[in-house]
């Protein structure tokens, strides 16, 4: 009985802890090939300002002397593939998903230099 509340008491704390970034069961962070599909977009830039423009808004002065970039850099199938205006290279026929990645997020992920944040685009399988 103790062993059975622990989990269950454990199970809500973990619960409480995740994003509450999830609208009718989507995670707002992630552009799904479906709705990529559904977008029309012919490239990821296209893609990402019909379906998340908020993916592409500027985060403002990162540092004191402003030297760090304040827009997500680009990662390709976790490979650095530029800044925002790579996305316009690449066809919106050949992405599986898009994720946002925050400061904080893409700090723990890439490391550091991206206190803009990262846009993560996979390729389909």
């Amino acid at each position: 009985m103790v062993r059975t509340l622990r989990i269950v008491m454990l199970s809500l704390a973990l619960g409480a802890c995740t994003h509450a970034t999830q609208k009718g069961g989507r995670d707002q962070n992630v552009i799904t090939e479906e709705e990529i599909d559904a977008s029309g977009g012919s490239s990821a830039y296209d893609v990402i300002v019909k379906v998340r423009p908020n993916f592409l808004s500027d985060r403002g002065k990162t540092t004191i002397n402003g030297a760090a970039p304040n827009k997500p850099s680009v990662f390709l199938d976790g490979v650095h593939f530029g800044e925002i205006s790579a996305l316009r290279s690449l066809s919106a026929r050949q992405l599986g998903s898009i994720r946002i990645y925050r400061a904080w997020e893409a700090q723990q992920k890439f490391g550091n230099g991206f206190v803009g944040g990262v846009l993560e685009l996979k390729t389909r399988q």
